[in-house]
């Protein structure tokens, strides 16, 4: 830990929402994951890490607890909203808790929050006025820009295309499919696309297990004609 990037680990029951998560982390500077885990024991076994995001509802047991007994920071991402369960989170020490469904632009804002969180607290001897900096970085108002690159770059053409010819959403592996490229390249531009309000995420429900998250395009408004 404390190297140039900070380490992240990503716990979640449904290994396809870990992969997601794990694409909006791996997208942005200064990040990379180390691995994804779906299970509390898998969880307790992994190398130290800086950061560790995780699901409140695992197969073995509760992340509140693994949070709880954490040497690194964490935050909790969830789709329990009930009142006692957030305040169990922030209790065991959760620096920020993020409700499902999410935007990936939100966990992309958290993230970035708390890289600058981490930089102000990276001194000796801090002043008032830097420690409300810090604090409030871990709750950033505004997401930010996607990369330029991504946003130009012929992918994510392919990426759209897919989704507008499509007749219903996509998941993110069948973006992968649909185009010829890894589904960790389909995350990071799907996500990458969501920051920019040019796709649309919702859930796709089975028979079985935690929902699918799916997508699609978003239409933009006709231009108005010159007068």
């Amino acid at each position: 830990m404390g190297g140039t990037e900070l380490m992240v680990l990503v716990v979640d029951d449904d290994f396809r929402v870990a992969n997601m998560h794990a694409g909006i982390v791996n997208a942005l500077p200064g990040f990379s994951v180390s691995t994804t885990v779906t299970t509390l024991a898998a969880a307790h076994k992994a190398a130290p890490v800086d950061l560790a995001l995780v699901d409140v509802y695992l197969p073995d047991g509760s992340g509140i607890d693994f949070v709880r007994g954490l040497q690194c920071d964490s935050m909790v991402l969830s789709a329990a909203t009930d009142a006692r369960t957030i305040r169990a989170a922030m209790a065991a020490g959760a620096l920020s808790y993020l409700v499902k469904p999410f935007a990936p632009a939100d966990l992309a804002a958290r993230l970035s929050g708390y890289a600058r969180y981490r930089r102000i607290l990276s001194g000796t001897n801090l002043g008032g006025s830097e420690v409300d900096s810090a604090l409030d970085a871990l709750r950033p108002r505004i997401a930010p820009v996607p990369s330029p690159t991504a946003v130009a770059s012929p992918t994510k053409q392919l990426v759209l295309q897919a989704l507008r010819t499509s007749e219903r959403a996509m998941s993110s592996a069948e973006v992968s499919s649909e185009i010829g490229v890894s589904r960790a390249t389909a995350q990071r531009y799907l996500s990458t696309l969501a920051n920019a309000g040019e796709v649309k995420i919702q859930l796709r429900y089975g028979t079985t297990g935690r929902p699918e998250q799916e997508f699609v395009a978003v239409d933009k408004p006709p231009s108005r004609p010159a007068r």
